[in-house]
């Protein structure tokens, strides 16, 4: 697609960076990307990628905005307190960047609805808090090929993860949490310090941008950590699990 006048001077500091220029910005332009959760963790994510350019965003959640919300999820005003968060986060990202399209799902989706939007889309930015629709988000992704980023924060500490279909090496999402993980570790019960969700939002962001335009070191197969408490960032080694029921080899999974 040709970069309008327009365009060109919206994105003018992207295009300067070589590793993007005019053909980068095109690929963000032409692509779709479809962020699941749109609370603390998608709102920062979404924030950017509209400001950035990505042609399409599907946001989807199901859920109203309440008041204890609003310490961390910076799509979201009191003026918004009770509406659709889907709906009002796809308004917003509208009023940040015209030229771009935002779709608001604001139902739960089943399996096949799920596939059909994610089947369409050119990455998945998983921005949940649930752990059983993490892993169907996963298993969606990788029976779609498409790439998924993956982010969580509770307390003081976060992490995110890059998993690729595409990359027959790339582990996936239950190659991380094989056996599950305790459902009541969740920001209502044991809270979490707002700026770290920025943090890992906008860290999903920049990977998602890195993998449309095809730039940077391949965050694939591995998971970063970082305890906000302590300034301290981790670097995780995630091998793929032979064994995984979603992305390992079929004749040695279990029956």
């Amino acid at each position: 697609m040709q970069l309008t006048d327009k365009q060109l001077d919206r994105y003018s500091r992207q295009i300067l960076l070589p590793e993007i220029d005019i053909s980068g910005q095109q690929a963000l332009l032409s692509s779709s990307v479809l962020i699941i959760g749109a609370g603390g963790l998608g709102s920062p994510a979404a924030i950017y990628l509209a400001a950035s350019g990505i042609g399409k965003i599907t946001i989807c959640d199901y859920d109203t905005i309440d008041s204890s919300n609003l310490h961390r999820q910076i799509l979201y005003q009191e003026a918004d307190l009770g509406n659709q968060k889907a709906k009002v986060a796809a308004n917003k990202l509208r009023e940040i960047n015209g030229g771009i399209k935002a779709k608001a799902i604001t139902k739960k989706l089943d399996i096949d609805a799920l596939k059909k939007e994610i089947s369409t889309s050119t990455i998945v930015l998983d921005a949940t808090d649930n752990f059983e629709i993490r892993y169907m988000i996963n298993r969606t992704c990788w029976d779609t090929e498409t790439p998924l980023v993956s982010g969580a924060a509770i307390r003081w500490e976060g992490h995110f993860g890059v998993f690729d279909p595409r990359e027959p090496q790339s582990p996936c999402y239950q190659c991380l949490y094989k056996n599950g993980h305790d459902e009541t570790l969740n920001c209502s019960e044991t809270g979490v310090i707002g700026p770290l969700v920025g943090i890992i939002g906008t860290l999903q962001a920049i990977e998602v941008i890195k993998l449309i335009v095809g730039i940077g070191e391949k965050s694939i197969g591995k998971i970063f950590y970082i305890d906000g408490k302590r300034m301290e960032w981790k670097e995780l080694k995630l091998n793929k699990n032979p064994l995984c029921l979603t992305c390992g080899d079929s004749d040695r999974k279990p029956k």
